[in-house]
């Protein structure tokens, strides 16, 4: 009888102490170097807890390496990942003229011949759409058009991001949509769901308080022209609704061969078109409350990879969707420029179809602090979104609410700035886990913006600076030669297991949290990515100082804020970082080019980011999603006759 006591109690024994070592090798800082980006075949050494997490700024080029000071262990700490050489090279540039003079010259020529085009009346306004979509204008755009004229509104035709988010609906029945919506409102998914019933808000749940009051807000100028229904919007920062290739395929030759042609021939046909949506819906309740839904088709999954379903929208034959990890090969030529890949297509450059090195340099594909996702096509209004997913981007209620707010009193003249690239802010971008930091967008930012490596720059060559010819070579210089024009740190380490976050704060340099309103002491902001979009965007483009932005999420302003004419874009590899910032500081005509531009997106910002515009492309927005949904689409839409 002893004897089995004995063996029960060993066999207690080992299992907790199997229980134990299992528990904490959950919690190792790191895992292999191969694993975790680092270059080495040997183990990493264990970074000391211990050590101070600051250091003082204008710390010497040993401190600010790619690497943290050694403690005690004659091997380096794992850096960055290395990255495979991309599949082409960038679009070759003009030696004769600085490639971000020409860059800067044609998106301020295309933006002017943007503007000039614009509709003056309505009737212009209807052809304009005619001969864009196709198809009619939704009902009430006439109403659509006298809001927009009235607050001036300075783009009233450059709306074709709506048209493209929701084409791909209308190859699903409007009953599949609004079913779907009903669904995932009946499970609350994590959205903010609102009901519209008789031109007011019947019913909103879910979300915080400032988006409730922020989303009926941006509501209220137009609600009485909307359909009645039921509206899902995510309260998440990371986007929800990734759809196959093949089905996203089917669903837009189905919308484009079928019921949008079906559109397009009865607008063809005087007479035709109802000017209302349809007075009664089928399947809507009275809108007082969301019927509960005992199912959902949403799959929760936070803090784990997600490249291999953000991928799965993209083409076969795109670059992310190689069979081989030796052939996912960054395609550049789509939008770099120069041996420095300065972006000549934000488009491209923000399509991760084109750059599998994302799965393993962004945030979001390595583990985000919120991932719940359908593959289905769920009608999910979202506030960004990457390339590949089928949210329906809506204006940021986060904005429209200021709560990253611009203190025009705290700014100062151009004069008066430092002459630095600032900025300063935490490490969300994704959760970190067993060294994922080193995946992850902000972090390799910050890292090699500080590293004591080498860098590239242009030099004009040419015998005679004067208004002669130039010949624009690249440099190889010392990164830490220029390391006056940076300020960027962390202030903050968050999103991590207790020992990623520790080995953050031994790895970089966290300076003091700053206010936001510091930021405008400097002439140069850098906008980042964080979980999503960053929300500082339209305080900085408001600002006296030059704003520049590395982005893949996009936004309902895409079409409205031009790179090269109102930010300054950076890339993912991040070559052109250097000289983007030195090409200013370069003598009085680069200064001079900084200030003109900090002025000119200060006055665009002010003309097209009010609350007014993110109201008027909500309510376009929203009367184009109530025909698709309407189940006598495509005999309704606006015409003059």
């Amino acid at each position: 009888m002893r004897s089995r006591q004995f063996t029960i109690l060993a066999g207690v024994v080992i299992f907790i102490v199997c229980l134990y070592s299992i528990s904490h090798l959950e919690r190792r800082p790191y895992l292999d170097p191969i694993t975790n980006g680092g270059t080495s075949p040997g183990a990493a050494a264990p970074i000391a807890a211990d050590k101070p997490d600051t250091k003082p700024a204008g710390s010497s080029s040993e401190e600010s390496s790619s690497y943290p000071p050694e403690t005690g262990s004659s091997q380096k700490k794992p850096g960055m990942p290395n990255l495979l050489p991309p599949a082409s090279k960038p679009k070759k540039a003009s030696r004769t003229s600085h490639p971000m003079w020409s860059l800067i010259s044609g998106a301020e020529s295309a933006l002017e011949k943007m503007k000039a085009r614009q509709s003056k009346t309505l009737k212009e306004a209807v052809a304009e759409y005619r001969k864009r979509h196709g198809i009619a204008p939704p009902p009430h755009f006439d109403k659509w058009f006298a809001f927009a004229t009235a607050n001036n509104v300075q783009l009233v035709d450059e709306f074709d991001t709506i048209h493209e988010l929701l084409t791909p609906f209308w190859g699903l029945k409007p009953a599949t949509i609004r079913a779907r919506a009903k669904e995932a409102l009946g499970f609350g998914n994590g959205l903010l769901g609102l009901a519209i019933r008789d031109g007011n808000v019947s019913h909103i749940e879910g979300g915080g308080e400032w988006q409730r009051d922020a989303t009926v807000g941006m509501l209220k100028p137009f609600i009485q022209y909307l359909p009645n229904m039921d509206l899902c919007f995510n309260v998440h920062d990371e986007p929800r609704v990734v759809v196959p290739h093949e089905d996203m395929v089917r669903l837009v030759s189905t919308a484009k061969g079928k019921t949008m042609a079906k559109a397009r021939a009865n607008a063809d046909s005087p007479g035709t078109l109802r000017n209302a949506f349809s007075a009664r819906v089928k399947g809507l309740n009275s809108g007082n409350r969301f019927e509960e839904s005992k199912l959902t088709r949403f799959n929760v999954f936070a803090h784990q990879p997600t490249w291999t379903h953000s991928r799965m929208s993209c083409p076969p034959e795109s670059p992310a969707r190689a069979l081989e990890e030796e052939d996912r090969r960054d395609d550049v030529s789509q939008y770099g420029l120069g041996e420095l890949g300065f972006v000549y297509n934000m488009t491209a450059l923000s399509d991760i179809c084109y750059t599998p090195s994302l799965s393993e340099t962004f945030g979001f594909f390595d583990r985000p602090n919120a991932y719940n996702i359908v593959h289905d096509l769920f009608p999910i209004f979202s506030q960004s979104k990457v390339s590949s997913y089928a949210d329906i981007l809506y204006p940021s209620p986060w904005y429209w609410y200021e709560k990253v707010a611009y203190d025009e009193s705290r700014d100062k003249p151009w004069a008066d700035k430092i002459d630095q690239l600032y900025w300063r802010g935490s490490t969300t971008g994704g959760f970190s886990r067993d060294g994922g930091w080193r995946r992850q967008h902000r972090q390799r930012f910050v890292q090699k913006i500080n590293a004591a490596d080498q860098a590239k720059v242009l030099k004009n060559e040419a015998a005679d600076h004067d208004g002669g010819e130039q010949d624009w070579q690249v440099k190889d210089v010392a990164r830490a030669d220029y390391k006056d024009l940076f300020n960027v740190y962390f202030s903050h380490i968050g999103q991590c297991d207790e020992g990623d976050c520790e080995a953050q704060k031994e790895f970089f340099t966290i300076q003091d949290r700053a206010d936001q309103q510091d930021a405008w002491k400097y002439k140069y902001l850098v906008d980042l990515d964080g979980n999503a979009f960053s929300g500082r965007f339209y305080a900085f483009l408001k600002s006296r100082s030059l704003v520049y932005k590395q982005a893949i999420f996009r936004e309902w302003h895409y079409e409205w804020l031009r790179p090269w004419a109102h930010y300054i874009p950076l890339s993912l590899r991040g070559d052109d970082w250097l000289e983007t910032v030195r090409f200013f500081g370069d003598g009085a005509l680069g200064k001079n080019e900084a200030e003109r531009l900090a002025l000119q997106s200060r006055d665009w910002a002010n003309k097209v980011v009010r609350n007014v515009d993110l109201e008027a492309w909500f309510f376009r927005l929203l009367l184009e999603y109530g025909r698709v949904i309407d189940d006598d689409r495509e005999t309704i839409g606006f015409t003059l006759e």
